[in-house]
């Protein structure tokens, strides 16, 4: 028994020795963690004989971007409308003041604030400016009072979409898209 458990020992020792020099002897790919963003680029060849890293970050280094504004003209659009479209190229450190991509501005910001102010008030007097139809439609039969609340939800949006086209107008948001 005792030569059945010494050998069984040894067998055991080596085959963990052998388990640790297979391990320390296998050619690994390094796991190589870079930093990977929205506007960075790399290519990795990695071979036996080694690896080799082309890593570029702030590419591409100037970019472009193309804007197609349908913008109306005159009062409330009686104009026409005429389209323009305009590009502009930009790098990641640009001056202060001009749009960025994804972030808000200060002029974007008080374009949205302006619509969204001149959508309220629009869609008030909208609202109200239906309401006095109110007495005529609830008088139809049966549908009236279904006509009077279509009415009144009516001019509540079409008060609310004049009153954003008024507010952009006035504070000079009609090329800045607030969407």
């Amino acid at each position: 028994m005792r030569w059945f458990i010494a050998g069984f020992g040894i067998i055991f020792g080596l085959s963990h020795v052998a388990l640790i020099g297979l391990l320390v002897n296998r050619n690994q790919v390094p796991v190589i963690n870079l930093p990977v963003g929205d506007y960075t680029s790399y290519t990795v060849e990695a071979g036996t004989d080694g690896y080799k890293i082309d890593y570029a970050s702030n590419d591409p280094k100037v970019m472009t971007t193309k804007k197609d504004v349908d913008k109306s003209n005159g009062f409330f659009g009686i104009g026409g409308k005429t389209s323009i479209i305009s590009e502009k190229q930009y790098t990641m450190s640009q001056s202060e003041g001009e749009e960025t991509m994804g972030k808000l501005t200060a002029k974007k910001l008080e374009c949205i604030k302006a619509e969204g102010g001149g959508q309220s008030t629009g869609a008030v007097v909208g609202a109200s400016m239906a309401a006095a139809a109110t007495p005529a439609l609830t008088a139809i039969p049966f549908v009236g009072w279904v006509a009077a609340g279509w009415a009144t939800m009516f001019g509540q949006k079409q008060g609310a979409e004049v009153g954003g086209e008024i507010a952009k107008s006035l504070n000079d948001c009609d090329d800045i898209d607030t969407n």
